[in-house]
């Protein structure tokens, strides 16, 4: 059996190589135009042959989202841009319009094409069309049950690749195709630039009574009726192998370092202890507390078992829950002294309790007895962003490992 793979956000250089060091097998990015998000940092041509090479020395892939729906103006300057993701190696170009679609295989014949879940692939005739067109893979829609994705593995050629997102946000629209914020905010969610309206606060508003609004609430801060919990799957990881899924999609191209290094972690972790062994297969229960101590909207397991009801909606607010904090990222680390050399993120201080995440490796949690700057000075906090500090942590960590900090519960948009 071929192990399912790990495909992870990545919204800049940095989060691409974190990505890829947490255990992600393949990453998908976005350049400066043809994305869907336009909130993500993204990447220059130079910044996207420099992931491509770092993904590569290490045996991942790369792929390259262009996904808008594509305008003319879109499709004057695609061609080019098609040749240029060809010509930097990448290893599939993940499209959702038709047109577009045509051109990368005219540009580009031998460039692996994927099908967005933009596209709405939610049956088997739809991956089929798309498969005789030359698709390699199609990213199934997160409107789908289990029993629906099995029957669309059954009715495809074997070759043909799945994908499905098994955790991050959820869009109150069909596949993704939103046209409120368009509507509300002239912000084209097909083109990248959503404002989110999903999530805002609504009130009613009786077309013989203007201006009287009338509040729709669960409690005093009123109700967000299309605010969804975000969809996380860590806990059936075995039923989605069987399925037949090729490929795990977590979504999250804007969220930070922090989030991509747990949500991947946490995966790989439980996608591997499930391969070594699959009889008796017990998900670590750590790996579900992880998954807590990133910013996050509440959990639900979406369609996958049936229809969203109600308790898969936040109704009493707009924003992420977040408890933990980046404190710094590991920048060196000298096995004999035991020193690690911190780039700050958040402020912190001596006395602090600080959890560290490593690739790999479980959890390990220290107590700040004593750091020191770059000029060799003691001090007792590090308030800037980016300082260097170094201090002694027994537990050997190594480049890339994220110290974090349990906060006070914040609401947060990332």
């Amino acid at each position: 059996m071929n192990k399912v793979e790990l495909l992870a956000p990545a919204g800049s250089l940095e989060k691409l190589k974190v990505a890829l060091i947490y255990g992600a097998d393949a990453v998908y990015i976005g350049g400066e135009e043809f994305s869907l998000r336009v909130a993500a940092k993204n990447f220059t041509n130079d910044e996207i042959k420099e992931g491509i090479d770092f993904a590569h020395k290490m045996g991942k892939k790369v792929y390259i989202t262009a996904n808008i729906i594509g305008h003319n103006d879109d499709i004057k300057k695609f061609p080019e841009f098609v040749k240029e993701v060809e010509k930097m190696d990448a290893d599939a170009i993940i499209i959702s319009d038709l047109g577009m679609f045509s051109i990368a295989r005219e540009v580009a014949p031998n460039l692996e094409i994927h099908v967005s879940t933009q596209a709405n692939n939610v049956n088997y005739a739809t991956a089929n069309m798309w498969n005789s067109l030359g698709a390699k893979r199609i990213v199934l829609g997160r409107d789908l049950s289990l029993e629906e994705i099995k029957e669309i593995r059954k009715n495809i050629k074997d070759d043909f690749e799945i994908e499905c997102f098994v955790h991050g946000a959820m869009c109150i629209s069909y596949s993704g195709r939103c046209l409120l914020s368009n509507f509300m905010a002239s912000r084209d969610a097909n083109m990248g630039a959503c404002a989110h309206p999903c999530r805002w606060k609504y009130s009613l508003v009786e077309e013989k009574r203007p201006g009287e609004y009338m509040p729709v609430f669960e409690n005093e801060r009123g109700t967000f009726i299309f605010n969804s919990k975000d969809l996380c799957m860590i806990e059936h990881i075995p039923e989605l192998i069987e399925a037949g899924i090729t490929s795990f999609k977590v979504e999250g191209r804007v969220k930070n370092e922090l989030y991509i290094a747990t949500v991947i972690g946490a995966y790989r972790r439980a996608i591997d202890a499930y391969y070594a062994d699959r009889e008796n297969y017990k998900l670590d229960k750590e790996l579900t507390d992880e998954l807590t101590k990133i910013s996050y909207r509440r959990y639900t397991t979406g369609f996958f078992f049936g229809k969203p009801s109600s308790e898969d909606q936040v109704y009493d607010r707009s924003t992420y829950i977040q408890e933990y904090k980046t404190a710094g990222v590991v920048l060196d680390y000298n096995s004999e002294t035991k020193q690690a050399t911190i780039e700050q993120r958040n402020r912190f201080f001596v006395g602090d309790e600080i959890e560290v995440i490593t690739p790999n490796k479980r959890v390990y949690t220290f107590k700040i007895d004593k750091m020191i700057n770059e000029n060799d000075e003691e001090i007792s906090v590090a308030p800037h962003p980016q300082m260097i500090v170094k201090m002694k942590i027994d537990y050997p960590v190594e480049k890339y490992s994220i110290l974090r900090k349990k906060e006070d519960i914040q609401e947060g948009e990332n």
